[in-house]
This record gives structure tokens, C-alpha cells and sequence, in this order.
């Protein structure tokens, strides 16, 4: 991955405290395993940020490189990854997801 765009998605990573990239937006997901990130998300009252990757074929490709990993969507929390949409939904059903991110919208 070339510089630039390396430097692109980290800013759209910091960008917000919890950051998405996802394939459509939050009001409508183009995929269901997007939707299903977003459903979470809005349930747990939390404000995140979010890139549509269908807009930016060099953004798409270039996350899966950056965070390693090769599906869309991708949720970072605090510019950390964390992962795709079975993560997230595994630890939502655990209880793990809510605490890390209360824990990181407060400091």
C-alpha cells in the first residue's frame, strides 16, 4: 500500500472514536453483515463514524491490507482494529462489547 493512501485511512480511523468501514451507510447498509455492525452499534447508544468502501475502491482494498484482514465491514474503536461484523456480534452476545466501548468514549 502506497503511503498516501495508508495515511487516507488512518486519518478516517482517527477520525472518530469509533470508526466503521462498511459497504453502504448507517441509514442504509448495502450489505447485512454492514447492517447487522450498525444494528449493534445504534442498540448499544453508541456515536460512531463511518466510510461507505463502495465509494472508494482503493479505500476497500487498502483496508484489508492495513488492518489485515479481508472482509468488510471493519470496526476500530480508539484507532485500534477490532474487528469484522462476527466478532463484533460475538462480543455484543458475551457482554465484552458495551464495557470496551463505554471504556473508550470516556477517556
Amino acid at each position: 500500500m502506497d503511503e498516501k493512501l495508508q495515511k487516507r485511512i488512518e486519518r478516517l480511523v482517527n477520525s472518530s472514536d469509533v470508526f466503521l468501514f462498511m459497504k453502504g451507510s448507517p441509514d442504509f447498509p448495502q450489505c447485512g453483515f454492514s447492517g447487522t455492525v450498525v444494528q449493534v452499534l445504534q442498540h448499544l447508544n453508541v456515536p460512531f463514524g463511518s466510510f461507505d468502501v463502495l465509494s472508494d475502491m482503493d479505500v476497500r482494498q487498502g483496508i484489508k491490507e492495513y488492518a489485515s484482514w479481508p472482509t468488510i465491514p471493519q470496526l476500530y474503536v480508539k484507532g485500534k482494529f477490532i474487528g469484522g461484523c462476527d466478532i463484533v456480534r460475538e462480543m455484543f452476545a458475551n457482554n465484552e462489547l458495551k464495557p470496551m466501548l463505554d471504556q473508550a468514549l470516556q477517556g
